[in-house]
C-alpha cells in the first residue's frame, strides 16, 4: 500500500476521482474552494461582530474545514512518512531557467534555497513571502475565490465569472514567471 501511495497517480485515476468528488459536491449543493476556509475561520473566531462579510452560519462550512485539515495532514504524512529517494524529474530547460535566476535545483519539489528559514528571515525573503501572501489573499477575495474554487468548481458549473478568473490566473502566472521572477531573482 505504501508503494502505491508514494507513486504519482496517473491522470486516468486522479482525473475521474476529482470528477467524482465534484459530482458529489454538486449533488449536495456545495461548492469547492480552499480560500473560503479563511472566511470560515474568521467567522468562527467572532469576526462577524465587526464585519458583515464574516457574519454567516460558519457551521454549514465544517465540511470544507475538514478538507483543509485533510490537506494539511496529507502534506505532513507525505513529506514525513512517504519520502521519495528519487529526485524530482524536472526538464533541462526549466533547470537552465532556474540557474539563470541564480536558483539551484536540488532535486526537491521546492528549492531549499527559497523555502528555508534562512531565506524567510532575510529582508528579500520576508518581503516576498509577505507581499505574495497579501497578493494571494487580496486576489482570491477580489476574484471571489481561489484557483481551485474557480478552476474546479466554477468551471464545472459552467460559470462565466470563473472562466474569466481562470484566464486571469493564467495571465498572472505568465507575467509572474516571465517578468516578475527575473526581476526578483
Amino acid at each position: 500500500m505504501i508503494e502505491f501511495l508514494s507513486q504519482p497517480w496517473p491522470w486516468y485515476v486522479s482525473g475521474p476521482a476529482i470528477a467524482a468528488i465534484m459530482l458529489i459536491l454538486l449533488y449536495f449543493g456545495k461548492s469547492f474552494g480552499f480560500s473560503s476556509n479563511l472566511r470560515t475561520i474568521c467567522a468562527m473566531m467572532g469576526a462577524g461582530k465587526r464585519a458583515a462579510l464574516f457574519d454567516f452560519d460558519w457551521k454549514s462550512q465544517r465540511w470544507n474545514l475538514m478538507f483543509l485539515l485533510g490537506a494539511v495532514a496529507g502534506g505532513y504524512i507525505s513529506s514525513n512518512w512517504l519520502p521519495s529517494e528519487v529526485p524530482l524529474a524536472l526538464s533541462a530547460a526549466t533547470i537552465a531557467d532556474l540557474q539563470k535566476m541564480h536558483i539551484t535545483f536540488d532535486g526537491q519539489i521546492v528549492p531549499e534555497q527559497l523555502f528555508s528559514w534562512e531565506f524567510l528571515f532575510s529582508a528579500k525573503g520576508l518581503l516576498i513571502f509577505l507581499g505574495g501572501g497579501f497578493l494571494v489573499g487580496f486576489g482570491s477575495r477580489y476574484a471571489g475565490g481561489c484557483t481551485s474554487g474557480h478552476a474546479i468548481s466554477g468551471l464545472s458549473n459552467l460559470q462565466l465569472p470563473s472562466l474569466i478568473a481562470v484566464v486571469g490566473f493564467f495571465i498572472g502566472g505568465l507575467i509572474s514567471t516571465h517578468l516578475l521572477f527575473p526581476l526578483l531573482f
